[in-house]
């Protein structure tokens, strides 16, 4: 249990330079991260509920758009809680899920740019479906052969 604790906390020292330790150094406790952890993904949740009810407002695809996608954010950032920034970024940016880390990553940022600049309602909306399934196909990667199985799946639905 003390070695699950030390992983999920970034306490796990292999291999790490002293830069990164230094970074990735927390004094909040175990059960602090879990709070906040919970509390970061519970406000998450909240943001993408409120966000698909504003969009049947009139107008309501520019706040839809801004929540979902806070929402999202909030939900990706409570894991920084769980093992740390550093460590949320270096696993980001692994190559197993460095295409999805970047499609999501822009979809976050095409959605906001496409509600509140451009001011494209259906573009807005594209954008937050694909941020959906790049959220989803990024949140696979951390499951075994979860990716595996979706495109097995898919493959035999569709021939």
């Amino acid at each position: 249990m003390d070695k699950l604790r030390r992983v999920l906390s970034g306490q796990d020292d292999e291999e790490q330079g002293l830069t990164a330790q230094v970074l990735d150094a927390s004094s909040l406790s175990f059960n602090t991260r879990l709070k906040w952890f919970a509390i970061c993904f519970a406000s998450g949740i909240v943001f993408s509920i409120l966000g698909t009810g504003l969009l049947w407002l009139p107008g309501g695809i520019k706040l839809f758009a801004v929540f979902y996608t806070l929402g999202n954010i909030a939900a990706l950032a409570s894991t920084c809680f769980l093992m740390g920034p550093v460590k949320q970024l270096k696993k980001m940016f692994e190559t197993t899920r460095l295409l999805a880390t970047i499609v999501m990553l822009l979809c976050f940022i095409l959605t906001l740019c496409a509600a509140l600049w451009w001011h494209k309602k259906g573009l807005a909306l594209l954008f937050c479906i694909l941020q959906f399934l790049s959220m989803t196909w990024y949140s696979l990667s951390y499951i075994p052969y979860a990716r595996d199985a979706v495109i097995k799946c898919c493959s035999s639905l569709l021939s």
